[in-house]
């Protein structure tokens, strides 16, 4: 991947205070080095994008969360707290808690589009 281009990868998240977290899971991965934790490592910077379409276009929108960014290690009081928000939101954590480390976004500053606007 070249530097400087955006990397975008599907996640789940909850958000909880004013902080939206998501965390590496079970699922299969290509690679145990994600592009992503090492992207929000050397810059500190993320972007989320929520979207919803709709074959009624008049009922498109999009949400999306720029932040402050770190990769929180596991084990730690605020990475378990926050796979237990994960966890409450997404029954399959219940099963099968994840381990991996959890992405906090901080600090975000929110924009939105909506056709019904």
């Amino acid at each position: 991947m070249r530097a400087g281009v955006p990397h975008i990868v599907p996640l789940v998240f909850v958000l909880v205070g004013g902080t939206v977290y998501s965390c590496v899971d079970h699922k299969p991965k290509t690679t145990t080095a994600l592009r992503r934790l090492r992207n929000i490592t050397e810059t500190g910077r993320a972007s989320l994008l929520v979207d919803h379409y709709d074959d009624d276009w008049s009922a498109l929108w999009w949400v999306r969360v720029d932040g402050h960014a770190e990769v929180l290690d596991p084990g730690t009081k605020e990475s378990e707290s926050a796979i237990d928000a994960l966890a409450a939101k997404y029954p399959q954590y219940v099963d099968h808690r994840p381990h991996g480390q959890v992405i906090a976004v901080r600090d975000v500053e929110w924009s939105s589009w909506s056709a019904a606007a």
